[in-house]
């Protein structure tokens, strides 16, 4: 794959391969080995925003008119292609973003079962018949499409999240304008290439690579844009939350996380930490719904905290296309300094940095952090409160479950939340009380890919995605009232 690099990238507007107005670029290099550059972009301009919106626009009709089991063979079609390539994307994936080969095979098999499950979906947009009150009356409802969709994804998981949006939207009629993370542009375009192979029209599916600026805020304001779903930061998710509010036009935003596993009248301590320690450092704990933070009862600290220290320092890390690694590099030497910050702040606040907390020098230069554990942390230090995204997970002892409840829910998200105990009526308290909108009891913070997917406070806004709420966004509702004459 290395020697195909770097990958030329256009965008892709009105069924056409296209440089950016301007011919300007911009290059991507290899969080693993900087000196390589994976790929070259167009850097986009609102002009070419504006034509891809038209281009959307102009296909929505004859697109949503296409009979929706039509729609769904369509993405049959592209799980098949994506099946097929799934080895070279995987092989992209690593190289643009830095998470593991094992990881990225994983994030596409993930997505292949979203991908048809949605297609399925397209069958399944029912609407109901209600009883009138009056005689002579029929009463139903329906759903149709909306039109133009933006769709605006991260850089943590390149294709599944994409997928999520562009997949639900094209099942249920809409056409999509698809603005990628920058630095994640490479498998972008092969997931509108595999359309484009299975038979899309033109128009329905177009992509614009650049920055938020230029693309994203253009994007988000056009007035044909009938809806927005992103997924990225909570600042970021904020700003179009109030740009779509001047236009009255809905959003689903799918944003941050400081997700917390509680452990309490647990005894099987290595349980938890083989489950928790994924869910913490996989993606490089660059995932809104890794858990970052573990409130344990006070008498399970030490031995827990041992625990978690013998798994951490059994990562390998280095390039993900190495077949021994288990821990790529973070995003960015930006990003990495971020972590590092992060760190000392810690240490500044008294916390106790069990293990890690350095970047890793490197033949390649690759940006590689150790996997990072801070013990006796206190629920009001910011590496408690504050979303890190990086390989930095925190640990704080409770006296008391209500103790252990009230930090879960002291803060300003609520994605996702863990918690693990042999006690039923803890369980179902936890289940009860944690404000997060995913639960797992005794297990660690796995989604499935037919099952709804969201969160709560500013975690999340508008219906969840996957599963049977992801109709919900991108359909509107129409009642039908009908006389016999």
């Amino acid at each position: 794959m290395a020697n195909n690099l770097p990958i030329k990238i256009q965008n892709y507007i009105d069924g056409s391969w296209v440089p950016s107005s301007n011919s300007n670029t911009f290059s991507r290099e290899n969080p693993a080995n900087p000196e390589q550059i994976v790929f070259v972009a167009p850097n986009s301009t609102s002009e070419d925003t504006n034509r891809a919106v038209e281009a959307a626009h102009a296909a929505f009709a004859p697109w949503s008119r296409t009979p929706a089991p039509v729609r769904g063979d369509l993405l049959y079609k592209f799980t098949a292609l994506l099946e097929a390539e799934k080895e070279e994307i995987a092989s992209i994936i690593t190289q643009e973003q830095g998470k593991t080969r094992r990881e990225a095979l994983g994030e596409i098999d993930k997505t292949i079962r979203e991908v048809r499950y949605t297609a399925g979906e397209a069958s399944r947009l029912n609407g109901e018949t209600l009883p009138s009150e009056r005689p002579g009356i029929d009463v139903r409802t329906v759903r149709v499409p909306k039109g133009v969709i933006a769709a605006i994804s991260p850089w943590n998981f390149p294709i599944v999240t994409p997928l999520r949006k562009i997949a639900p939207a094209l099942a249920t009629g809409n056409t999509v304008v698809f603005k990628p993370a920058s630095v994640t542009a490479a498998t972008a375009a092969k997931i509108v290439e595999l359309f484009e192979k299975a038979g899309l029209p033109k128009g329905v599916l177009n992509l614009v690579i650049g920055s938020g600026r230029e693309v994203g805020t253009p994007l988000i304001s056009h007035p044909l844009v009938k809806g927005i779903t992103f997924t990225g930061s909570t600042e970021v998710g904020s700003m179009i939350y109030r740009l779509a509010a001047e236009r009255i036009v809905q959003v689903q935003l799918e944003m941050g996380g400081k997700n917390a596993a509680i452990i309490y009248d647990y005894k099987d301590l290595q349980s938890a930490v083989d489950q928790m320690v994924p869910a913490a450092f996989a993606a490089t704990g660059q995932r809104c719904t890794s858990i970052s933070r573990i409130i344990v009862e006070r008498p399970l600290m030490p031995e827990l905290v041992a625990r978690l220290k013998d798994k951490c320092q059994a990562y390998v890390i280095g390039d993900g296309l190495e077949d021994q690694t288990t821990l790529g590099p973070v995003i960015s030497e930006d990003h990495m300094k971020t972590v590092e910050r992060y760190v000392k702040i810690g240490l500044e606040e008294g916390a106790t940095l069990v293990c890690g907390g350095n970047r890793v020098d490197s033949a390649s230069g690759g940006y590689f952090f150790e996997p990072t554990i801070f013990s006796n942390v206190k629920s009001d230090m910011r590496i408690a409160k504050e979303e890190i995204f990086g390989p930095v997970l925190v640990v704080t002892p409770v006296d008391q479950f209500e103790e252990a409840i009230q930090i879960a829910n002291d803060s300003e998200y609520g994605l996702a939340g863990a918690c693990f105990t042999n006690n039923m009526e803890l369980a179902q308290q936890f289940v009860e009380q944690v404000q997060s909108g995913m639960l797992h009891v005794n297990n660690g913070t796995i989604s499935e890919s037919h099952v709804p997917f969201g969160g709560l406070k500013h975690s999340a806004v508008g219906p969840y995605s996957i599963g049977t709420t992801a109709k919900d966004f991108f359909t509107d509702l129409k009642v039908i009232y009908s006389g016999s004459r």
